[in-house]
């Protein structure tokens, strides 16, 4: 498989070079804060802005183009952008993803899907095939999106202690190996608050090697160890919580929790897949009068049962075909799972 093209390669890098004063929007997970590190740590100039809620980039965030003053803007990982930041931008957008085809006109749009809609490369990949630095993250932002990417054996080769040759299952390097703890600390790092995010992020700029952090070798990787060691007692309560509501006759794995400081419905989804792969996996966070959901299957292509059962809903969802999010009134959060679950009858 081909993700972007030797052109679409050269067009990006282009775009980086040029760049004086850069913004970059990206999302937070390992993939996105990944994709911003490749190309942050190339061009050591620029402005990170992590999107925590929905990812979706709208007119509230036209203040930090305002604030910042930016000559190009990229965005990472993102799977929309509404018509009304566009229309409001003149600075050039360079947009960089692999979800779903979101062709905009006048866009600088890089999408491997452009192509093929079943190459699903993560965004980290796609920004190291451009800058071709720092391997130990693009890895771990790969990884953390469930691909082992076309660089693996020269990883396994320079850190054999974070990842063996043997593994050829990327849910295993995820939750079975150093590499997948290295990705958890980076997850980890970017729970909370907006601003207590940014300052792991920013530490993560000065990162030289993922040891710094695995063996707390430096102030710097230690700040990024504590802070996730603090998450991880939280989120370990958790999945201890989730794992008994597990039950052999039910298909769907449903799992709720209420509003905290910090969401885990995607971390819970995606360990809980591994854990259970027969099942389709349901998170699902109450926050604000909403029920957040983080759904995952093995088997299912999810976006178009998802879509089907918001129908007239209040709410919105979408990701890739094994894996989305999606929103919905809590008062109608029973009807989305009545129709979610007939559904799931009806495709089979």
């Amino acid at each position: 498989m081909q993700g972007l093209t030797p052109l679409e390669i050269k067009k990006i890098k282009d775009h980086l070079d040029t760049a004086k004063k850069p913004l970059f929007f990206f999302d937070d997970d390992a993939d996105g804060v990944s994709s911003f590190l490749l190309l942050y740590r190339y061009l050591r100039e620029g402005k990170g802005v992590i999107i925590k809620s929905r990812p979706a980039l709208d007119k509230k965030f036209l203040c930090n183009i305002e604030e910042y003053g930016p000559d190009t803007i990229f965005v990472l990982d993102i799977a929309i952008i509404e018509d009304e930041f566009v229309n409001a931008v003149k600075e050039p957008i360079v947009w960089i993803d692999h979800h779903t085809v979101q062709e905009k006109r006048g866009m600088n749009y890089f999408n491997p899907r452009k192509h093929n809609e079943s190459i699903t490369y993560p965004t980290s990949h796609l920004c190291y095939d451009v800058v071709q630095s720092d391997l130990w993250i693009a890895m771990c932002g790969c990884v953390g999106d469930w691909m082992l990417p076309s660089f693996t054996a020269e990883f396994c080769e320079k850190y054999p202690d974070l990842l063996s040759k043997d593994v050829t299952f990327a849910p295993v390097a995820l939750f079975d190996t150093e590499l997948g703890k290295l990705i958890r600390i980076l997850n980890f790092n970017l729970k909370g608050t907006t601003s207590n995010a940014m300052k792991s992020v920013k530490i993560l700029t000065r990162i030289e090697t993922p040891y710094e952090i695995l063996r707390q070798e430096t102030n710097q990787g230690k700040y990024l160890y504590q802070q996730y060691e603090k998450v991880n007692i939280v989120y370990e309560a958790l999945l201890r919580q989730a794992e008994k509501k597990a039950t052999d006759k039910d298909p769907i794995f449903l799992f709720e929790y209420r509003e905290s400081s910090m969401s885990f419905t995607s971390d819970l989804s995606n360990e809980l897949l591994y854990r259970h792969p027969e099942k389709l996996i349901i998170i699902a966070r109450e926050k604000s009068g909403e029920m957040r959901m983080s759904v995952r299957s093995s088997k299912e292509i999810l976006p178009p049962i998802i879509e089907k059962s918001l129908e007239g809903l209040e709410g919105y969802g979408g990701g890739h075909e094994h894996a989305c999010g999606c929103c919905v009134k809590k008062e109608q959060f029973k009807e989305f799972l009545s129709r979610l679950r007939m559904l799931i009858q009806t495709y089979k």
